[in-house]
């Protein structure tokens, strides 16, 4: 998912006036659009919304809450043609911040670990001075480890490693142990090979849809917006999930941390508001055709939405989105000749931008599909998306 502002809601109290009904669609424009450079070698961009623009626009979502919509209903208008299911059982994320090749976590009563490989089950004693445990790699064996003045090797069941992959639990989160400090997790972490007979081992929380879901709300949606949007975002957060399970349900993680697939922060990330729309949306998914549906979302949509290759996540105008609260919803920003030389060095001295196609929908005709740079020495074509990314666009709809 693309990055999300985390902006308070303070100005969101009072409910702002719906936009101006918006252009119908119309096919992706792709006559040129030229934009030589400024006398001063500076662009000023001027842009609407932050992220992809597929499916729920997050400040759509609060904005259609002010406007008296329930959670239900602001799923139907961003994700059409969907229904309404249920979903359960546990996931397997790939905790991104514990770059390390092992896996400790803090000693605490009643921890025990799981032999993966022989499906035993062995309660880890309570030594003094004990202040944590480890799994780690030793060749393509796992091996549990205590900490007291430096690591000591323990023998599970009085094997000298275990059969297969480990997995601490306890009837309390663990606290799991990363380079940039300690992180709480509610279920199990495993030590996780990623490729059978791997000398290294990735980390990966094995907890149940619901109590994930806990952890994705606050870290998404400040937890401060209203309950509709909040519900909203749980379903469409618990959905998403459902869905990166069900496209590789044998990998070794489902989906990760990042805001490469949704953030997740576990139980530091959780908080009370949040945790009520999710319990009150307990179990709940969108679906497609009785699956759960590939529920996309950003920031902001800018006033329209951006087709998702999917029949649900279409092109249309966004009424929600234009709260005054969201200063998102139109941008500008600065953008040198001389930055976009260092990025495409190739072209040599920049004369003009060119937009050669856009998508067809909204204002300047939408958001870009392609743009050529012109330059003394050559002509570089990049798409949209690229361009963005290079230079920290917030989206890919902007005009020079």
């Amino acid at each position: 998912m693309s990055p999300r502002p985390r902006l308070l809601l303070a100005c969101l109290a009072a409910a702002a006036p719906l936009l101006p009904a918006a252009a119908p669609p119309v096919a992706a424009a792709t006559a040129d659009q030229v934009y030589p450079v400024p006398a001063g070698g500076r662009y000023t961009l001027h842009g609407h919304g932050f992220g992809h623009g597929h499916g729920m626009s997050q400040y759509g979502a609060a904005g259609a809450a002010v406007h008296g919509l329930g959670y239900r209903g602001i799923l139907r208008f961003y994700y059409p043609r969907t229904s309404s299911g249920t979903a359960a059982g546990r996931l397997r994320v790939l905790v991104t911040s514990d770059s390390t090749p092992d896996l400790a976590v803090s000693a605490v009563p009643g921890l025990v670990v799981h032999d993966l490989g022989s499906r035993s089950t062995y309660h880890l004693p309570r030594i003094a001075g004990v202040s944590r445990w480890r799994l780690s790699a030793a060749g393509d064996r796992t091996v549990v480890g205590y900490f007291t003045k430096g690591w000591h090797r323990y023998r599970p069941g009085g094997r000298p490693a275990l059969v297969g992959d480990g997995q601490f639990g306890a009837r309390r989160p663990l606290t799991l142990w990363t380079p940039s400090g300690r992180r709480t997790y509610r279920g199990g972490l495993r030590a996780a090979s990623p490729t059978p007979g791997s000398s290294t081992r990735r980390t990966v929380n094995v907890v149940p849809v619901e109590d994930y879901v806990r952890g994705v709300v606050p870290a998404e949606m400040p937890p401060s917006w209203r309950t509709e949007a909040l519900r909203a975002q749980a379903v469409a957060a618990r959905t998403y999930a459902v869905w990166s399970r069900a496209q590789a349900p044998r990998r070794y993680w489902h989906i990760c941390d990042s805001p490469t697939c949704q953030v997740y922060r576990g139980v530091d990330g959780e908080d009370p508001r949040a945790d009520a729309a999710v319990t009150a949306t307990a179990h709940r998914i969108v679906t497609y055709r009785g699956r759960a549906a590939f529920t996309q979302f950003s920031a902001s949509s800018g006033g329209y939405t951006a087709a998702g290759g999917m029949p649900y996540l279409v092109a249309k105008p966004d009424p929600y989105d234009g709260l005054t609260a969201n200063p998102v919803h139109s941008w500008s920003t600065g953008l040198s000749a001389s930055r976009i030389q260092h990025a495409y060095p190739g072209i040599g001295r920049l004369h003009r931008l060119v937009v050669t196609r856009r998508d067809g929908h909204g204002q300047w005709g939408g958001r870009v599909l392609s743009i050529r740079l012109d330059g003394s020495r050559r002509t570089v074509g990049v798409s949209g998306d690229r361009f963005r990314s290079v230079f920290g666009l917030r989206s890919t709809w902007f005009t020079p």
